[in-house]
C-alpha cells in the first residue's frame, strides 16, 4: 500500500452495513493483533469483542457488530506508545476495506472494561468498531463529521517548526511527503495537538495541550494522538527505506507552557 494514499485515504467510519467481517479478514486482524510493536517498548494488548454478546454499542454507532479494545499498564509513555500501536492496527485494517474509528468518550466504558477482563493498573483508553462501512453515512454520522470539520487539518505552518517554536519550517523534498503524513494523523476531536520542531537535525514531537483530555480511565487523550502522529512519521521513514531512532531527550528548547516534549527523532 501506498502510506500516504492510506492515510489521507482513511476516514473515520460510524455507520457500517451490519455484515461481520470475513473469515480471511478477521484471521488477519487476529493475526496482527498478536504483535504490534511501539518505540517504547510498552506492550499494548488488542482483544475483538463481539457487540451483541458483550452486551456493546456506542451512541455515535450504527450497524456495527465487531470491537477491536486495547489496553496497558499505566505509566511514563503508556498513552503515547498506545496511540502508536492501536493505530498501526487501524490503518492496517483500513488496507483490507475495514472501517474503523477511535473511540475514547461515547460508550458505556464500564461494559467493555469488563468485557474486556481489565485488571488493576490497567487503562483502556479507546477501543474501535471492526466492520464494512455503509454505502451512506447516517445521518448523526454526517453531522458528527461536519460538527469537528473532520475533513479539514490545521495549515503546515502551525504545526511544524524550524529551530524554535513558531518558526515556520520549509521542509526539503524528502521530507514533505512524511510531513504530510503527520498532518493527516487523525485526533481526539481534530484537536491535532501534535507539533514538530527541527532543530540539529533531529525532530522533536510535542503535545500542544488542550483541558479536559486528561483522566485516570483513558490517560491523556492528546498523549495519544502524538503517538498516532509519531506512528505516521516513522511509518513513512520505513516505506521509504530509511533508518531512523526515536529517542526521549528533552533538547530544552523554549516552549509555551500549555505545551509538552514527548520523543524526538533522527534520521540515519
Amino acid at each position: 500500500m501506498n502510506l500516504l494514499e492510506t492515510i489521507k485515504g482513511r476516514k473515520s467510519v460510524r455507520t457500517f452495513d451490519g455484515n461481520p467481517l470475513s473469515k480471511e479478514h478477521r484471521e488477519k486482524i487476529e493475526e496482527c493483533m498478536k504483535s504490534i510493536p511501539n518505540p517504547f517498548d510498552i506492550p499494548v494488548e488488542c482483544k475483538l469483542l463481539d457487540a451483541e454478546e458483550c452486551g456493546l454499542s456506542s451512541p455515535v454507532l450504527t450497524g456495527e457488530k465487531l470491537y477491536v479494545a486495547g489496553k496497558v499498564k499505566k505509566g511514563p509513555y503508556a498513552d503515547v506508545a498506545f496511540g502508536y500501536s492501536f493505530e498501526k492496527l487501524v490503518l492496517y485494517a483500513w488496507s483490507l476495506g475495514i472501517g474503523t474509528v477511535w473511540i475514547g468518550g461515547t460508550m458505556k466504558r464500564e461494559q467493555f472494561e469488563q468485557a474486556f477482563g481489565l485488571q488493576s493498573g490497567e487503562m483502556m483508553p479507546c477501543v474501535s468498531p471492526l466492520g464494512y462501512p455503509a454505502e451512506k453515512r447516517a445521518l448523526k454520522d454526517v453531522l458528527m463529521r461536519k460538527g469537528i470539520r473532520a475533513d479539514s487539518r490545521i495549515e503546515p505552518d502551525k504545526l511544524f517548526f524550524n529551530e524554535k517554536w513558531g518558526a515556520p519550517l520549509t521542509p526539503a523534498d524528502d521530507m514533505a511527503d512524511l510531513l504530510e503524513m503527520v498532518r493527516w494523523a487523525p485526533s481526539a476531536v481534530n484537536k491535532q495537538p501534535w507539533r514538530i520542531i527541527l532543530k540539529d537535525g533531529l525532530y522533536h514531537f510535542y503535545e500542544q495541550k488542550d483541558k479536559g483530555y486528561v483522566n485516570g480511565k483513558t490517560g491523556d487523550l492528546q498523549k495519544i494522538d502524538v503517538g498516532i502522529a509519531l506512528c505516521h512519521f516513522s511509518m513513512g521513514l520505513d516505506e521509504q527505506g530509511r533508518q531512523h531512532e526515536i529517542t526521549v531527550s528533552d533538547p530544552g528548547i523554549e516552549i509555551p507552557n500549555d505545551a509538552e516534549y514527548i520523543a524526538s527523532v533522527r534520521i540515519r
